[in-house]
């Protein structure tokens, strides 16, 4: 036990000793939302991830994309088939042109098509290179898995969104170490505080029909909960089923109590 207890004072303190080495730099606690689809009865707000689709097709589709997802996967929010396919049509998807498997046409470009329901979301840059080459050499991140692949999840993307400052704070500017980067954007919630992305969520970037206040913080929360569903789009379905799992579980433990009870009622002890 005293072995066992030592070596987990240990681990803790490597760990600790880590995260200070690969950092070593002020980072507050993450902001924390309250976020409908968190706890274990939580569920999507489908009107909110179709306000986050909103600001992803209208603002975030320019530079990231989401490969993992496909168009017909917005059903989920609420789309009919018709919606779909007019959104899915909105973006061209690249097809070789005969048996040949030929791509360019006579005059050097690509043939394409609509993109259609079964397709995943198009990419808005044709490779790598070129997705730099538009962006000062940073290669913007596809967003299919971010809420999953960042500790503290949607907390860490909202306190991202939300962490872009003008002037830095004097916990961070009187780190030792610490340089001014004029060519980058300073946030607070950033592994280094710069990073190549300017901020892009401000108050009525874009409009909504239903009513909801166009806040900054509203666009914020509602990006995170759709980046979240695109990420974990099953979570509905998976709570739901395990809630009816546990549900079934109670009453069969009930069952065989009572069972235990009457078979064992006459036995004389």
């Amino acid at each position: 036990m005293r072995k066992l207890m030592i070596a987990a004072v240990a681990a803790f303190t490597m760990s600790m000793g880590t995260a200070q080495a690969a950092g070593g730099e002020y980072h507050p606690d993450f902001k924390e939302a309250s976020w409908s689809f968190q706890g274990i009865f939580g569920q999507y707000d489908q009107a909110q991830l179709r306000r986050g689709f909103q600001i992803y097709n209208e603002v975030c589709s320019s530079c990231h994309g989401l490969r993992l997802v496909s168009y017909r996967n917005l059903s989920a929010l609420g789309f009919n088939e018709d919606e779909i396919k007019e959104i899915a049509a909105e973006k061209s998807v690249r097809v070789p042109h005969d048996e040949t498997g030929a791509e360019l046409n006579d005059d050097g470009e690509f043939f394409t098509r609509e993109a259609a329901p079964h397709d995943r979301f198009v990419n808005p840059f044709p490779n790598d290179a070129a997705a730099k080459d538009s962006n000062g050499g940073a290669l913007p991140p596809d967003l299919s898995l971010m809420a999953k692949a960042r500790m503290g999840g949607p907390d860490y993307i909202y306190s991202f969104l939300m962490g872009y400052a003008e002037e830095i704070p004097e916990e961070v500017s009187s780190q030792k170490g610490f340089a001014v980067n004029e060519d980058k954007n300073f946030n607070l919630y950033f592994p280094g505080y710069y990073n190549s992305m300017p901020p892009q969520i401000m108050d009525e970037m874009v409009e909504y029909e239903d009513g909801t206040p166009m806040t900054a913080q509203q666009h914020a929360l509602d990006i995170v909960a759709f980046l979240n569903w695109a990420a974990e789009p099953e979570l509905d379905e998976r709570k739901s089923l395990g809630l009816k799992v546990m549900l079934f579980l109670l009453v069969l433990t009930a069952m065989l109590y009572a069972l235990k009870r009457k078979i064992w009622a006459n036995v004389k002890h």
